[in-house]
């Protein structure tokens, strides 16, 4: 790959980074080209050279933003070796990945986006829905296949649920609550089909 070339693709790349962080902030309506192209240092005029629409840009980056958290959640699962589950549900649960939201999961900020997108981002947003499905029923205790699956959709449902919610809360001591009780009753919970 030429010089030119090889910068070309650093520069989509950072535009990509960039849009995935920022649409995990603040969804998918807000982050602007010209706005996203200046924070990474260029201009509007060469978007074009990029992507072929701001649709384009925005379902690559969430796909990517998607993606991101899937090699985090495998992560969190490490970190806790007597009980991935736990390790997962206290990481995805934590004050840390609330107050992150440009680096957290995408699947609580591109939901609703999803849920009225095409089917380009519908399609990136199941697979990662089965990734996390199939990670956590990895570390499931079910007896049965139906088992594991239904606490997986549980687990994942619920931690998912708990972070968005304890995002749009205005009160604080709520929004621990939310984080601290979702964490209290998952560890607690399997689910019998």
């Amino acid at each position: 790959m030429g010089h030119s070339q090889a910068a070309k693709a650093e520069s989509r790349e950072r535009v990509l980074r960039i849009t995935a962080r920022r649409i995990r902030e603040e969804g998918m309506a807000r982050p602007g080209v010209a706005d996203l192209m200046k924070e990474a240092g260029l201009t509007h005029g060469g978007f074009y050279k990029h992507f072929t629409s701001r649709d384009d840009l925005m379902n690559q980056a969430a796909a990517l933003a998607l993606l991101d958290g899937e090699s985090k959640m495998a992560e969190a699962a490490r970190q806790n070796a007597e009980d991935p589950r736990l390790g997962l549900i206290e990481s995805y649960l934590s004050t840390r990945h609330r107050d992150a939201p440009g680096t957290g999961c995408a699947l609580v900020t591109l939901g609703a986006a999803a849920g009225r997108g095409g089917a380009e981002i519908k399609e990136a947003y199941q697979k990662q829905v089965r990734s996390y499905l199939a990670l956590l029923s990895e570390t499931a205790d079910g007896d049965t296949p139906g088992e594991t699956q239904a606490d997986a959709i549980l687990t994942l449902s619920a931690m998912v649920g708990a972070l968005l919610m304890s995002r749009a809360v205005a009160d604080p001591q709520l929004s621990d609550q939310l984080l601290q009780t979702v964490t209290e009753r998952l560890e607690h919970t399997t689910v019998k089909v």
